[in-house]
């Protein structure tokens, strides 16, 4: 291990690696006008458009796990660079939906393609991103997400049955 971590705990090290993640994205992103938060968005609600759907603030930030005043931040200042809409949903008056412009695809395809080249960066290491390794780390990075967290200790899950 690199940097001191020897010995670090798995916290630590989580905490290092989406550090060392989001510093990289936000300095490859930043020629195109983006950082790494309004690129998670873009790249989020591009990826959301593909499949035909257009989400409301409120879904978008439950996807990407960001509170949903900081979504609208974001999109606020998104939609002020000109890179998505934000139209109030015929169903729901209350509801805020997203959609991105011609230019918001165009710059979300450039920094996907950036991101990606990061990516293969990062996982070729582990084998590549298709490596037997890197399918395995994604297993266990989803598990770990999937773990539910009591940030005030009411509930002892390693007691719990299944």
């Amino acid at each position: 291990m690199s940097n001191g971590s020897e010995g670090a705990t798995p916290g630590f090290l989580v905490w290092r690696l989406s550090m060392k993640w989001r510093v990289a994205v936000d300095r490859a992103v930043a020629p195109l006008g983006l950082t790494h938060a309004q690129y998670a968005l873009l790249a989020s609600l591009y990826g959301m458009h593909r499949t035909g759907l257009r989400p409301s603030q409120r879904r978008l930030a439950d996807q990407i796990g960001l509170e949903a005043l900081y979504v609208s931040k974001l999109a606020r200042g998104l939609e002020s660079a000109g890179l998505l809409e934000r139209t109030r949903d015929p169903a729901d008056p209350r509801a805020v939906q997203l959609a991105l412009t011609e230019q918001g695809r165009e710059v979300t395809a450039k920094a996907i393609g950036v991101v990606q080249g990061l990516l293969r960066q990062l996982l070729a290491p582990l084998g590549g991103l298709g490596s037997p390794r890197t399918r395995e780390f994604t297993r266990e990075l989803r598990t770990l997400l999937d773990a539910p967290l009591d940030p005030f200790g009411t509930t002892d899950h390693e007691t719990e049955q299944p």
